[in-house]
């Protein structure tokens, strides 16, 4: 079950995607913060992550590259700011190399038996635009992970 709800309050725009998996939260973590896991599942669907690089610790960097439908490349990339293995993650996310405010990532690993219920709360989205596809985003990387998992 997949739930997405897109919060606006003093002009911070922020996307809260919630889903429970079933799989343990120690997986999920590890398929979310290693590199050669991540690029099998990351994305939506017509989007392939071709690059993923990631320094897991606190004030490491990570970067991913997608490749979209269209042959152009997006790159994701930002700074962990909190790491709490298996529970949470907190990261800046930009695709961008202006220095503009980023955006901020913060993920909840939460135990539910033998299932784990992911929480994602994206937040300081400039625009309602990137709201929009953000939550498209998401929800297509959490189906590329459910199948990814299943395997």
């Amino acid at each position: 079950m997949s739930t997405t709800q897109m919060l606006q309050a003093n002009d911070e725009r922020r996307l809260l995607v919630q889903r429970v998996i079933l799989a343990k939260p120690e997986r999920i973590f590890d398929a979310w913060t290693k590199p050669q896991l991540l690029s099998q599942w990351w994305g939506p669907e017509h989007v392939t992550c071709t690059s993923a690089e990631i320094d897991l610790c606190v004030g490491g960097h990570y970067r991913i590259e997608n490749q979209m439908a269209d042959g152009s490349t997006v790159l994701i990339n930002g700074v962990f700011e909190q790491i709490d293995r298996p529970r949470k993650l907190v990261y800046s996310w930009s695709t961008t190399s202006e220095s503009i405010p980023c955006e901020r990532v913060t993920i909840y690993f939460e135990s539910r038996e033998e299932a784990t219920q992911i929480s994602i709360i994206h937040e300081n989205i400039p625009t309602p635009e990137l709201v929009t596809s953000h939550s498209a985003g998401w929800e297509g990387c959490l189906d590329g992970l459910i199948r990814f998992l299943e395997h």
